[in-house]
Protein backbone atom coordinates (compact mmCIF):
# COMPACT_ATOMS: atom_id res chain seq x y z
CA UNK A 1 0.00 0.00 0.00
CA UNK A 2 2.94 2.23 0.22
CA UNK A 3 2.99 2.56 -3.93
CA UNK A 4 -0.86 3.72 -3.35
CA UNK A 5 0.39 6.60 -0.82
CA UNK A 6 2.65 8.10 -3.31
CA UNK A 7 0.28 8.11 -6.18
CA UNK A 8 -2.30 11.69 -6.60
CA UNK A 9 -6.00 10.68 -5.83
CA UNK A 10 -6.36 11.19 -9.35
CA UNK A 11 -4.24 8.46 -10.87
CA UNK A 12 -5.08 4.76 -11.72
CA UNK A 13 -2.93 2.32 -9.88
CA UNK A 14 -0.39 0.06 -12.44
CA UNK A 15 -1.13 -4.12 -12.14
CA UNK A 16 -4.70 -4.26 -11.47
CA UNK A 17 -5.66 -7.11 -13.26
CA UNK A 18 -9.25 -7.78 -11.99
CA UNK A 19 -11.37 -6.17 -14.54
CA UNK A 20 -13.78 -4.52 -11.94
CA UNK A 21 -11.24 -3.51 -9.76
CA UNK A 22 -10.03 -1.66 -12.85
CA UNK A 23 -13.18 -0.25 -13.25
CA UNK A 24 -13.82 0.83 -9.91
CA UNK A 25 -10.01 2.48 -9.92
CA UNK A 26 -10.51 4.23 -12.91
CA UNK A 27 -13.97 5.75 -11.80
CA UNK A 28 -12.48 6.64 -8.30
CA UNK A 29 -9.95 8.45 -9.98
CA UNK A 30 -12.35 9.93 -12.61
CA UNK A 31 -14.56 11.06 -9.45
CA UNK A 32 -11.76 12.80 -7.71
CA UNK A 33 -11.13 14.81 -11.10
CA UNK A 34 -13.87 16.24 -11.48
CA UNK A 35 -14.11 16.89 -7.38
CA UNK A 36 -10.76 18.66 -8.23
CA UNK A 37 -11.25 20.79 -11.20
CA UNK A 38 -15.32 21.82 -10.04
CA UNK A 39 -14.19 22.52 -6.60
CA UNK A 40 -13.33 26.01 -7.33
CA UNK A 41 -13.44 27.66 -4.02
CA UNK A 42 -10.60 25.25 -3.10
CA UNK A 43 -8.81 26.26 -6.44
CA UNK A 44 -9.23 29.82 -5.41
CA UNK A 45 -7.92 29.53 -1.92
CA UNK A 46 -5.20 27.61 -3.46
CA UNK A 47 -4.43 29.99 -5.78
CA UNK A 48 -4.14 33.07 -3.34
CA UNK A 49 -2.58 31.42 -1.44
CA UNK A 50 0.34 31.23 -4.14
CA UNK A 51 -0.12 34.65 -4.97
CA UNK A 52 0.18 35.84 -1.57
CA UNK A 53 3.59 33.69 -0.77
CA UNK A 54 4.83 35.04 -4.71
CA UNK A 55 4.30 38.48 -3.44
CA UNK A 56 5.62 38.17 0.20
CA UNK A 57 8.83 37.13 -1.51
CA UNK A 58 8.90 40.11 -3.97
CA UNK A 59 8.53 42.24 -1.06
CA UNK A 60 11.08 41.01 0.72
CA UNK A 61 13.86 40.59 -2.77
CA UNK A 62 13.13 44.11 -3.69
CA UNK A 63 10.95 46.07 -0.94
CA UNK A 64 11.62 49.41 -2.84
CA UNK A 65 10.12 48.00 -5.96
CA UNK A 66 6.97 46.88 -3.81
CA UNK A 67 6.43 49.99 -2.80
CA UNK A 68 5.98 51.73 -6.23
CA UNK A 69 3.90 48.47 -7.16
CA UNK A 70 1.27 49.44 -4.36
CA UNK A 71 1.50 53.19 -5.45
CA UNK A 72 0.92 52.79 -8.86
CA UNK A 73 -2.03 50.41 -8.66
CA UNK A 74 -3.47 52.79 -5.96
CA UNK A 75 -2.94 55.69 -8.89
CA UNK A 76 -4.82 53.66 -10.96
CA UNK A 77 -7.51 52.49 -8.80
CA UNK A 78 -8.07 55.85 -7.59
CA UNK A 79 -8.12 57.08 -11.46
CA UNK A 80 -10.73 54.92 -12.37
CA UNK A 81 -12.65 55.76 -9.02
CA UNK A 82 -12.48 59.10 -10.54
CA UNK A 83 -13.25 58.68 -14.48
CA UNK A 84 -16.05 56.93 -13.64
CA UNK A 85 -17.78 59.29 -10.46
CA UNK A 86 -16.83 62.12 -13.46
CA UNK A 87 -19.08 60.22 -15.77
CA UNK A 88 -22.10 59.59 -13.71
CA UNK A 89 -22.10 62.77 -12.50
CA UNK A 90 -22.25 64.35 -15.55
Amino acid sequence: MAADAELPRTAVPNGIVDPVASARAELKAALHAIEEKGNVPRRVEKAWIEGEAKARAFVRRNPVAAVAAVVGVAATVGGVVWVLARAISR
